[in-house]
């Protein structure tokens, strides 16, 4: 038997059970990161803007907004990028080694 006394509680579980739970957690970050690139998509996306009928600017294509906010945005979304990767590959490393056992 096992003597788990002055163990963490975490330390303390069986690799199969330790190993579920750290799968549950990355399949949680990795469902966070993907809800944080879905909210950077969403404001990255541009607004419609109507032109008043009178207006120079009705009717015409060539309208260009240049803002500062998007680069950071898409620095933003491809870091989340590589971590959902990294995390991903996590996973997989993880649930290779619990097919080995």
């Amino acid at each position: 038997m096992l003597n788990y006394a002055g163990i963490p509680p975490l330390a303390a579980m069986a690799e199969s059970d330790s190993r579920q739970l750290i799968a549950a957690e990355l399949r949680s970050l990795i469902a966070r990161i993907d809800i944080s690139m879905r909210l950077i998509d969403a404001a990255m996306k541009p607004e419609e803007i109507e032109p008043a009928c009178g207006s120079a600017t009705a009717g015409s294509i060539e309208i260009f907004v240049l803002d500062d906010v998007t680069p950071r945005y898409a620095s933003a979304s491809a870091a989340l990028n590589v971590c959902r990767a990294e995390l991903g590959h996590a996973l997989h490393r993880l649930s290779e080694s619990g097919n080995a056992a």
